[in-house]
């Protein structure tokens, strides 16, 4: 009500431009609620009237004008006010955005000094490369080496052998999913050109297995397809290539495809413990357990490693649901407990404390990445 009133005396006066006219305790106000009330204004407020600019109503107050003749001259003194607020706010608003241009400016010209500052280019390349490739803190003793390593892999060019050895030893922080992935892409790229050169098949088996550690099975099923319509009865080399396509139909879930596959290798090449490693895998995979577990003894019977086998049940293991993880876990300790002990010390939800950081590791430990003509590399999995 209180503020109501205040609005009214300021609109009775013609000053409802000003805030301070309306304004309770404003200096204005309290002139106005004196003029209002018939009181004598003082010198200073009267001074203070003429430097606002309110000259009708210090007349007024001065009983040199009438109510009358106040009105007009004070509707004149309002028009003033409003256009000049309104050019004022117009320059404000142009100043403002001059302002903002020029801060904008200067930001842009700052960040292009720092882009064309090699210092802190080199800094930012570095810092997107290790991003790029899931790469945090790196130890200033390996920084150099693995940042070399780094720009060559970004840059396309293949790494050699012993620089994957010491990734995966001395820097294996660095040997994550995403440098994995881009390594074992560029390897398979280069053994399908080999492979499209030389139309040795092998190659094709070779870059078969790296489409597979680079998470793409469907490249490994493509150019396999591919070679096979190609070769001579050769049983090893069939075999290889009913082993790698498998494993690529078990990579997507095709695990009725990946069985046969694995069984016409190993009816092929029945001293061949790859194919057998495969069947272990599906038939668990597929649910039963006792055939996938002897047919992983068998692959350790005929020279598979322990090691591989027990990464191989881990990467198996790390895709299934915590069930069945369970019940797997459970059969394999109650029918060779001694065999898989480890599994007692691995937890049901997490990874191996001495095992791979992740799946993709799992799946790609162990693989030799360079293969020589004449072997194939095929994973089991």
């Amino acid at each position: 009500m209180i503020r109501s009133q205040h609005g009214d005396l300021a609109k009775r006066y013609l000053l409802e431009d000003l805030p301070g006219a309306s304004q309770l305790g404003a200096r204005l106000n309290g002139i106005l609620l004196k003029i209002d009330s018939g009181e004598q204004v003082t010198a200073l407020q009267r001074q203070f009237l003429v430097s606002t600019g309110l000259h009708a109503l210090c007349a007024l107050a001065d009983g040199k004008i009438t109510q009358g003749e106040f009105r007009p001259q004070a509707e004149q003194e309002q028009a003033v006010r409003i256009e000049e607020a309104s050019a004022k706010a117009v320059k404000d608003a142009a100043e403002q955005a001059a302002c903002e241009e020029a801060k904008a400016a200067a930001i842009k010209e700052t960040f292009a000094a720092m882009a064309r500052d090699p210092v802190l280019r080199r800094k930012r390349e570095a810092r997107e490369l290790r991003q790029r490739f899931g790469i945090g803190y790196v130890d200033g003793e390996h920084y150099p080496r693995v940042m070399a390593l780094l720009r060559q892999v970004a840059n396309r060019q293949r790494l050699k052998a012993e620089d994957v050895a010491w990734l995966k030893t001395e820097a294996d922080d660095c040997w994550t999913d995403a440098l994995q992935k881009a390594f074992h892409t560029l390897e398979a790229e280069a053994l399908t050109k080999a492979w499209e050169t030389s139309g040795d098949p092998w190659d094709a088996v070779n870059a078969s297995a790296q489409w597979r550690k680079a998470d793409r099975p469907e490249e490994a099923l493509r150019l396999t397809e591919a070679v096979g319509v190609q070769i001579e009865l050769n049983p090893k080399l069939i075999s290889a290539l009913a082993t790698t396509r498998g494993g690529a139909m078990r990579d997507l879930r095709r695990l009725d495809d990946a069985k046969a596959l694995a069984s016409e290798a190993h009816g092929l090449t029945p001293s061949d413990y790859r194919p057998c490693t495969l069947l272990g895998a599906v038939h668990i995979e597929l649910g039963d357990l006792q055939a996938g577990r002897e047919w992983y003894a068998k692959a350790e019977s005929l020279g598979a490693s322990r090691q591989a086998i027990d990464n191989d049940l881990r990467g198996l293991l790390t895709r299934l649901s915590t069930e069945e993880r369970q019940r797997i876990r459970e059969y394999l300790l109650r029918h060779d407990p001694q065999r898989f002990a480890w599994l007692r010390r691995w937890p049901g939800t997490g990874q191996s404390p001495s095992g791979p950081k992740s799946a993709h590791s799992i799946k790609s430990r162990n693989d030799n990445a360079f293969v020589k003509a004449g072997q194939h590399d095929h994973r089991t999995r």
